[in-house]
C-alpha cells in the first residue's frame, strides 16, 4: 500500500499550501529511505573576528550548536533529527529575542512554518547567519533495525544517538564550521549521553540536558526544523497513499483529519490503521512495524500466515534463481519465482 507516484510528479506533489522546506526529498520519503540534508554554511561562517588585542591576529567566529528530535513515539511517519548552528554573539539576541524561538511543542504550526521559512529564505537574518541539518531516520528503517533478531537488534536510542554523532560529525569535520559549545536535550540519563558523546568529540564544550528544547535558544531552533520536516514528511506521505488509494480524486482530506497525529494513543490514528491494513503486507513504508500498536492488529486482523521453509538447502528456490539468473528459460522462471514468493492483493480485504 502507498507505493510513490510517478517521479514526473514529484516536483509538484504537495497539497496546496503547504511550505515543502529543502530537508524534504520526496522521491526518498515516498520510497522509506533516510537520509540527511544539510543547509550551505552561512555566509559569516569565514568571517574574521577583531581582537581587542591589537597585536593578536583575527579569528574565526564561534558557533553553538543545538540538537534536538521530533517524531520519536509515533507509529506513523519518520523521526527527525536537527543540529542548529548560530554565532556565538546572536545566539540569544537572534533567536530568542528577535526570532522568539521556543520548544517547537508550545509554538502553532503556523508559527513554526513561518519560522521554517524565514530560516530558508535569503536574505533574511536567520539565513545570512544560521546553519542547519536534518537527519531522517525513515520509519522503514527504525523498524528494520529495531526487528533485527537476537543481538544484532538496533533500538531505537542507538539509531538517534547515531544519527546526532553523524549530524555533528558533519558539520564541523565536513563543513568545517568552528563549533565550540553544544545542547542537546538528553536520551534517557543525560550524564551518561553527556559522556559518551564527550568521549567522541573531547574539543567540544557539550551540555545534555532535559527540556533542553526550552532551555537553550539554538536547541528550540533545532526542535522547529526537526518538527516542521517531520510534520511535511508526514502530510506529504498522507497525500501520497491517498493518491495511490483513490487516483481518480483530485483534493484529499489532510493527514491531522485522517490519521491524527500519528501518535499510538491518537484513536483516529489507530482507526486509520485498522481501516487501512492490507491482511498480507499490512502498511506502505509510513508505518513503524516495530511498534506494539501495528504488531497487535497484524496478530489480531492478519488474515494470511506464511510458513518460510526451514530446509536450508531450499533447493526447488536455488533451482528458480540460477534459471533466472543466469538467463536461462527467461521470463517464465521468473514469473513463477515471483508467485511462489506471493504477490500482494489489489485490494484490501
Amino acid at each position: 500500500m502507498g507505493e510513490p507516484t510517478e517521479p514526473h510528479s514529484l516536483e509538484a506533489f504537495a497539497p496546496a499550501g503547504l511550505f515543502v522546506p529543502p530537508s524534504i526529498d520526496r522521491a526518498r520519503v515516498f520510497a522509506g529511505e533516510s537520509y540527511a540534508y544539510y543547509s550551505p554554511c552561512p555566509p559569516e561562517t569565514d568571517l574574521q573576528v577583531e581582537s581587542s588585542n591589537p597585536t593578536e591576529p583575527p579569528s574565526r567566529k564561534h558557533y553553538v550548536l543545538g540538537v534536538d528530535e521530533a517524531g520519536r513515539g509515533p507509529v506513523l511517519g519518520p523521526m527527525v533529527y536537527s543540529a542548529f548552528y548560530v554565532p556565538h554573539d546572536l545566539h540569544n539576541p537572534l533567536l530568542a529575542q528577535q526570532y522568539s524561538f521556543d520548544d517547537s511543542k508550545v509554538l502553532t504550526p503556523a508559527v513554526r512554518a513561518n519560522l521554517m521559512q524565514t530560516l530558508c529564505t535569503p536574505g533574511t537574518p536567520l539565513f545570512e547567519s544560521c546553519g542547519w541539518a536534518t537527519k531522517l531516520l525513515s520509519a522503514r528503517d527504525i523498524s528494520s533495525g529495531m526487528m533485527r533478531l537476537g543481538a544484532g537488534a538496533y533500538n531505537l536510542n542507538a539509531q538517534a544517538m547515531d544519527a546526532t554523532i553523524e549530524l555533528i560529525r558533519h558539520i564541523v569535520e565536513v563543513k568545517k564550521v568552528d563549533i565550540t559549545e553544544v545542547y542537546i536535550d538528553t536520551i534517557g540519563n543525560p550524564a551518561v549521553y553527556q559522556q559518551k558523546l564527550e568521549r567522541i568529540f573531547p574539543s567540544l564544550r557539550i551540555t545534555v540536558a532535559k527540556k533542553a528544547d526550552s532551555l537553550y535558544p539554538c536547541v528550540s531552533a533545532a526542535s522547529v526544523a526537526a518538527k516542521v520536516t517531520r510534520d511535511v514528511a508526514l502530510e506529504l506521505c498522507h497525500h501520497n497513499v491517498s493518491m495511490a488509494q483513490e487516483p481518480e480524486k483530485t483534493t484529499h482530506e489532510n493527514a491531522t483529519d485522517s490519521w491524527g497525529s500519528g501518535y499510538p494513543s491518537d484513536s483516529k490514528c489507530v482507526r486509520w490503521l485498522r481501516g487501512n491494513m492490507d491482511p498480507i503486507f499490512g502498511w506502505g513504508n509510513e508505518c513503524r512495524f516495530s511498534w506494539g500498536t501495528a504488531k497487535e492488529l497484524l496478530e489480531l486482523k492478519g488474515g494470511s500466515k506464511v510458513d518460510w521453509p526451514v530446509d536450508g538447502n531450499n533447493s526447488h528456490l536455488k533451482e528458480f534463481m540460477l534459471s533466472s539468473s543466469s538467463g536461462g528459460n527467461g521470463g517464465a522462471n521468473s514469473h513463477e519465482l515471483e508467485q511462489w514468493f506471493g504477490s500482494k492483493p489489489t485490494e484490501v480485504l
